[in-house]
């Protein structure tokens, strides 16, 4: 992959998730399953975590599809986050963990891949009437706005600041 959108996608896409990353790694264990007002930590990290896998594919079915899910069936168990209902599961972090895993894996081999044809395209879902590349940046956007969430709970409970990640997957700024 020579450097472009590509590229520049991809370091954002690696810097959002690495952030969600430490969110998730420094959520004290009582408060991973406690309810809030919008979920408990695990279901909000599953839900950020679901949208990323379904926004790297073309079609919530073809996600379904996906043999990470059909081996994992009894987590993903009725996709109640695709439902018009509050999600009640709970998950257990190393489940979050392992998902967390496939989606960057899913993101480091799909996004190089996308032409800029691709990119100047539909974005394959037709609840976002934007061009795929805007779906990168929307989806980027999405998985930033719940690792600050539930990083500022880390906050209020252990005093604990996510770090920047400025972009990429390791560089952290001041």
């Amino acid at each position: 992959m020579s450097f472009g959108l590509n590229t520049v996608i991809l370091n954002q896409f690696e810097a959002a998730m690495r952030t969600l990353l430490q969110a998730i790694e420094d959520c004290p264990g009582g408060e991973w399953s406690s309810d809030h007002l919008d979920g408990p930590f695990s279901q909000v990290a599953f839900h950020v975590l679901l949208f990323t896998d379904i926004y790297l594919g073309r079609s919530e079915e073809a996600v379904k599809n996906q043999d990470f899910h059909l081996r994992n069936k009894g987590f993903f168990r009725d996709y109640e986050e695709l439902e018009d209902r509050k999600p009640s599961y709970t998950y257990a972090r190393s489940d979050i963990l392992d998902y967390f895993d496939f989606c960057l894996r899913k993101g480091r081999t799909e996004i190089p891949e996308e032409s800029n044809e691709v990119l100047s395209g539909e974005s394959g879902f037709p609840y976002r009437k934007f061009p795929r590349l805007e779906l990168h940046i929307y989806s980027i956007r999405h998985i930033q706005h719940h690792a600050a969430q539930l990083g500022l709970r880390n906050q209020f409970s252990v005093g604990k600041e996510l770090r920047w990640v400025g972009s990429g997957w390791k560089e952290y700024g001041p």
